[in-house]
């Protein structure tokens, strides 16, 4: 068995842990904490709780080109990726309609961070202007994005690059995972697909290298204001219109920006919609109903944990 090093912090409103298997012991301290400080670095960049942070601060520059960072960039640039290749089922102008419906508070103050805003339910990502060229963003619209879904797996493929030569490692940052080489026992890492319901339990096993896994699920947070859930089809400005039939998706892809995101339109999408995306997007993933039946993509089950009974 292999030693192992461990680190945890707080960050992007939830708990990052960052697992190094083998290595240099003397260089483990370090190459975590520059991984782990890659999270407030895309929180700075891309949060819409924090009134300085650099996305607030392009809410005061509507129609005007914002010479954003590269963080910021690509991720809005991917952003409005997904929700092209959606056709909107994922669309991250909807920051004020997160606003009123009570997601406003900042995990760091405990603090309400309002844009004040008018809610508009008419914007779209296509009042968004990407200039690759130029680098640039342009809002057409007076409108705050929301990048939660695209925020924090590119913090984790940023730790992830950072800890790219150190061949076996685990970034978990609130269920966002990155799985890199091999576990303590030489073997794939195994991921748990938590049961939606009860989350002592499991409605699968993974057997995962190199490789990221996101989980999407309408138990993780409910409307501050009691309307729902965190995950809102932006074509109806509600809890997502197909949330009777879908209670989580786990996506695995080669990024965990790309699982995330892409997970968050499939729970839109429905079952059999969802699916269909995730496959023409080339990543595989699973969708369980509230009744625990699951939809699963072609190439999923290779990825099942040979132990795991439910899988059959």
């Amino acid at each position: 068995m292999t030693a192992a090093f461990e680190r945890t912090a707080t960050a992007m409103g939830t708990v990052v842990t960052i697992r190094l298997v083998g290595g240099i012991a003397a260089e483990r301290p370090m190459r975590t904490q520059r991984a782990l400080d890659w999270f407030s670095r895309v929180e700075a960049c891309c949060s819409r709780f924090d009134p300085s942070s650099e996305l607030r601060r392009m809410v005061h520059h509507v129609g005007h080109p914002f010479a954003a960072s590269e963080i910021l960039f690509e991720a809005t640039r991917f952003a409005i990726a997904v929700a092209r290749a959606s056709d909107g089922a994922f669309d991250p102008t909807i920051g004020t309609t997160m606003e009123s419906r009570g997601f406003d508070i900042s995990w760091q103050s405990g603090t309400r961070a309002p844009s004040r805003l008018p809610t508009d339910a008419m914007v779209s990502w296509r009042d968004v202007e990407i200039d690759e060229a130029a680098h640039t963003i342009t809002l057409h619209r007076p409108l705050v994005l929301d990048l939660g879904a695209v925020a924090k797996g590119l913090a984790v493929d940023l730790a992830a690059a950072e800890l790219a030569d150190t061949g076996n490692f685990a970034i978990d940052a609130g269920g966002d995972l990155y799985l890199a080489g091999h576990n303590t026992n030489d073997e794939p890492w195994t991921v748990g697909v938590r049961h939606p319901r009860n989350p002592s339990d499991e409605v699968a096993r993974l057997r995962i290298s190199n490789a990221a896994v996101c989980t999407s699920g309408d138990y993780e947070r409910s409307a501050p204001l009691g309307n729902g859930h965190h995950i809102v089809d932006p074509r109806l400005v509600s809890s997502a219109a197909r949330a009777a039939s879908v209670a989580s998706v786990t996506v695995v892809a080669p990024r965990a920006m790309v699982a995330d995101a892409l997970g968050t339109a499939a729970f839109v999408l429905g079952p059999e919609r969802g699916i269909d995306f995730l496959e023409h997007q080339g990543v595989d993933g699973i969708i369980v109903t509230p009744d625990l039946a699951r939809t699963v993509s072609r190439g999923m089950r290779q990825y099942f944990d040979t132990a795991d009974v439910t899988t059959a």
